[in-house]
């Protein structure tokens, strides 16, 4: 490779390990034990990705006797093929981590199955009627719940399962466990539906939205609801109080919401910029309370983001392919992409060693960070 190409590589050519698939990734999710990573795609089908690195960066880092400049040269061989599964459904399929290497997966027959991470259904959990919408995991409550888009189930063994909920017109897109798998968040046209679910499954709470929820993030402790909206910006609710608010001014629509630990913060997709909020005062009397200054403004919106789970950093994926980590709450960003196809998933690794990637093009990607990088 001549000295101007070596000059144009970016920090995704030089890190990440990448694969194309034949149709958009619209999901993706890292195993429990953070060995594999599974990337749903549009077209029903699953593909699963061992994390291990047979060229990790830290073997390819080089440091200069002369002046103690370090580089890294890139990649020389080839990589191992993602294992892809048949289509398991019309469309996206849902999908959440399962036991340690595995995966949930909702099939258009109706089936919770549980796929491995050699790409084999090694068992069905559940069986309903209708294609699953919707599918979340709580290892801590063993308990499993699934959407066929209208009604809710909850199982906590094989092939048993209970009705939470029958929607006659109402539809239940998105559902989510809290961390401590007491409580079961489920979307409905216009609002959530919050269930106790740690004995007899009950009804604790309704509330009240402008718009349907697209995504649900619940914050570590359980305190705080985030819930991207179809329109209209996101919700914020919250659990001890019963307080909401809706914080609007968007752009465009805000498909992802992301909680960081470390900074006690939220953050937004939708916005010009990467928009975040600091806990300490949350956004529910207006989207300027507590509002972090991350990242720098641009002219293309945001379309996902993730938080480092162990650091005060933030990554962004935007509409024109464009990947960056932000300190936040700093203006200083790291640019990992600068141009691509327009970023749909972007998720950690638990030890913030690895971001996952997926874009409209069907590009799967890990990018692997060597373990000085963010010091």
């Amino acid at each position: 490779m001549n000295q101007h190409a070596m000059q144009n590589l970016t920090l995704f050519d030089l890190l990440a390990r990448s694969w194309r698939r034949p149709s958009a990734i619209a999901d993706l999710c890292f195993s429990a034990d953070g060995s594999t990573v599974a990337f749903a795609c549009v077209d029903g089908t699953v593909a699963i990705a061992a994390i291990a690195d047979q060229e990790p960066p830290e073997s390819r880092i080089r440091v200069s006797n002369d002046l103690g400049q370090t580089s890294i040269r890139p990649r020389e061989k080839l990589l191992a093929p993602l294992i892809a599964t048949a289509a398991l459904g019309d469309g996206n399929v849902p999908i959440a981590s399962y036991l340690q290497s595995g995966f949930l997966v909702g099939t258009a027959a109706g089936e919770a199955a549980h796929l491995a991470a050699s790409g084999d259904i090694a068992e069905t959990l559940i069986k309903i009627d209708g294609p699953i919408a919707a599918i979340d995991h709580s290892p801590l409550a063993a308990m499993t719940a699934v959407s066929n888009g209208q009604d809710v189930f909850l199982s906590r063994g094989r092939g048993d399962s209970v009705r939470l909920r029958h929607a006659t017109t109402s539809s239940t897109d998105v559902i989510a466990f809290s961390p401590d798998g007491r409580r079961l968040a489920c979307s409905h046209d216009d609002g959530l539906s919050i269930w106790v679910v740690d004995g007899d499954a009950a009804p604790m709470r309704d509330v009240s939205l402008s718009a349907r929820p697209v995504s649900i993030r619940w914050s570590g402790d359980g305190e705080w609801l985030a819930c991207g909206l179809e329109t209209g910006g996101f919700a914020l609710v919250g659990m001890a109080d019963c307080r909401a608010g809706i914080v609007a001014g968007f752009p465009s629509p805000v498909r992802t919401v992301c909680w960081s630990q470390p900074a006690n913060a939220l953050f937004a997709s939708g916005a010009y910029r990467i928009a975040g909020w600091s806990m300490t005062a949350p956004p529910l009397d207006g989207e300027a309370s507590g509002a972090l200054e991350t990242g720098r403004t641009g002219l293309v919106p945001v379309e996902t983001v993730a938080a480092h789970p162990e650091k005060k950093l933030i990554a962004a994926g935007y509409a024109n392919g464009r990947i960056t980590i932000s300190q936040i709450g700093a203006r200083d960003e790291l640019l990992v992409r600068p141009l691509g196809n327009a970023v749909t998933a972007l998720a950690w690794s638990a030890d913030g060693r690895h971001l996952a990637v997926g874009s409209v093009d069907g590009t799967a990607a890990i990018v692997t960070f060597p373990a000085q990088m963010f010091k």
